[in-house]
């Protein structure tokens, strides 16, 4: 019986020991979970807003993209702490982010990325505020006196719900007061980095990402003279800025050319810009070229608001030789069946075309953009003409664009003859009787598309085969005359 209270006492020993070791255990993992709690706490927290920028560079692409290189002062504490980045754009890429120490490269390293965008509206409080107390103000129209009352929120589902004590109600008159901002509501689209910084002095940093809702593209504005052989050309940048940020002072550079870009289905997509630009522009930007693209440097810097269009003079060239051509083109279906209609009464294409020469005064590598011709009327009055899209235009290569149709040149055309000399041989012919009614004489220049191996047996007019399937006849015709080219062709498809 000795031997077995020995026995219990040495087991109720041990069972004591047990549990002071768990007790001990679970001591020091609740203070060590508060430790590292209270070490989360205290990691510091930085704010940096507009009014910490010390310089801003924007680089616009012609293909909805910004480049921003946003720099800011921030005194960062060594170690590792949390930064908030305000006053970026709200369509900002938010993978396309990098940030650098402008003093010490390699001082500063990213551990976390986040971009917040659940910014502060009137229906996004409402809902933070689902099941709490406001405060609902409203002044009575009969006694002028104002009420205050505490009201609880019960919902925001097509407007907001109250209870007023024991009632539920809606459509209350009265504005509603909230407390405060709810902590996971914020005022601006803000990048927030968990960083770590090695340098003891205050920061200088560079964050650089792409934004999409930010375009540009370009303007020309040609004035042609009286005598139709000369024009004044001015261009224009045009700057669409949808970004949803502000660009004050900003560095800016173009880049033209066809960058190539991965569609997503969220992309922002700009709408088609259209301007109209009056006068002269000034030239401002240097042109250099930039791998398979051209950049343009803007010589100031410019301040580019959001929701604005901003356009900015690019070239300027007087008296720039112009070339007027009158051009009528055939169709390439009617050669190979005798009971094919052919279309008569087409009409004839107006079009200009000038070099890109640097002795017109041009000389620059044009960005695709909007070509807007106008002359002055009898009365001296500058009227529009008509317009034309051009794609990007190397120095020395021809501009040419099409403005309208002729009104006093009118054409007809038939099918004199149709033979059949084997199964994939035809003989045709046929007459364009051009009529001019114009006050001039004119050049129009016929281009009837020919299928197949051909040959012309006669013609009129001499010709020229400028491509496989296509001859090119010059016909001149004086004013308030007609003319008639016929050629006869040997076609075998």
């Amino acid at each position: 019986m000795f031997c077995n209270l020995r026995v219990r006492r040495a087991a109720m020993k041990n069972i004591s020991y047990f549990f002071a070791v768990i007790g001990l255990l679970l001591v020091l993992h609740i203070g060590n979970s508060l430790a590292a709690d209270q070490e989360t706490r205290q990691i510091p927290a930085h704010s940096s807003g507009l009014e910490n920028q010390t310089g801003i560079a924007l680089t616009v692409y012609n293909v909805n993209l910004g480049l921003v290189k946003d720099r800011r002062e921030i005194p960062l504490a060594v170690g590792t702490q949390e930064v908030r980045f305000m006053d970026v754009a709200s369509q900002i890429i938010p993978t396309s982010v990098q940030i650098r120490s402008l003093k010490e490269p390699g001082s500063i390293h990213i551990l976390e990325q986040n971009y917040e965008y659940d910014l502060l509206n009137p229906e996004k409080m409402l809902d933070k505020y689902v099941g709490r107390e406001v405060k609902l103000y409203s002044k009575n129209p009969y006694s002028e006196r104002e009420e205050l009352i505490t009201a609880t929120l019960l919902s925001n589902n097509g407007g907001p719900i109250f209870r007023i004590g024991s009632e539920i109600t809606f459509g209350h008159p009265g504005r509603i007061i909230f407390p405060e901002v709810p902590a996971n509501l914020i005022a601006k689209p803000t990048l927030v980095w968990l960083i770590r910084n090695s340098l003891a002095l205050p920061q200088t940093v560079e964050a650089s990402y792409l934004t999409n809702g930010i375009t540009w593209r370009a303007d020309y504005v040609v004035s042609l003279n009286e005598a139709e052989d000369r024009a004044d050309i001015s261009g224009w940048v045009t700057i669409d800025n949808r970004s949803g940020a502000t660009y004050r002072d900003a560095t800016l550079k173009l880049i033209a050319g066809d960058v190539q870009r991965v569609r997503d289905a969220l992309e922002f997509r700009g709408k088609t810009l259209r301007a109209e630009m009056a006068g002269q522009a000034a030239p401002q930007f240097e042109e250099k070229e930039f791998f398979e693209y051209h950049i343009y440097s803007l010589d100031r810097p410019a301040t580019i608001k959001e929701n604005q269009t901003k356009q900015i003079g690019l070239v300027v060239a007087d008296a720039v030789p112009i070339r007027k051509e009158y051009i009528y083109h055939g169709a390439d279906f009617f050669f190979h069946d005798r009971d094919a209609g052919v279309i008569s009464n087409q009409k004839v294409s107006v079009f200009i075309e000038f070099e890109n020469r640097r002795d017109y005064h041009l000389g620059m590598p044009l960005p695709k953009g909007t070509l807007r011709v106008y002359k002055n009327d009898q009365d001296g009055n500058l009227q529009f003409v008509g317009e034309d899209a051009i794609d990007h235009i190397p120095v020395y290569e021809k501009v040419r664009v099409r403005l309208g149709n002729a009104f006093d040149i009118a054409v007809k055309r038939k099918q004199t003859d149709w033979k059949k000399l084997a199964a994939d041989t035809f003989e045709v012919g046929f007459e364009i009787e051009i009529r001019n009614r114009k006050k001039e004489d004119v050049v129009v220049k016929v281009i009837e598309p020919i299928p197949g191996d051909w040959t012309i047996l006669s013609s009129s007019h001499g010709y020229e085969k400028t491509e496989a399937f296509a001859a090119e006849f010059m016909v001149p015709v004086p004013k308030d005359k007609e003319t008639k080219m016929s050629y006869r062709v040997r076609i075998r498809l």
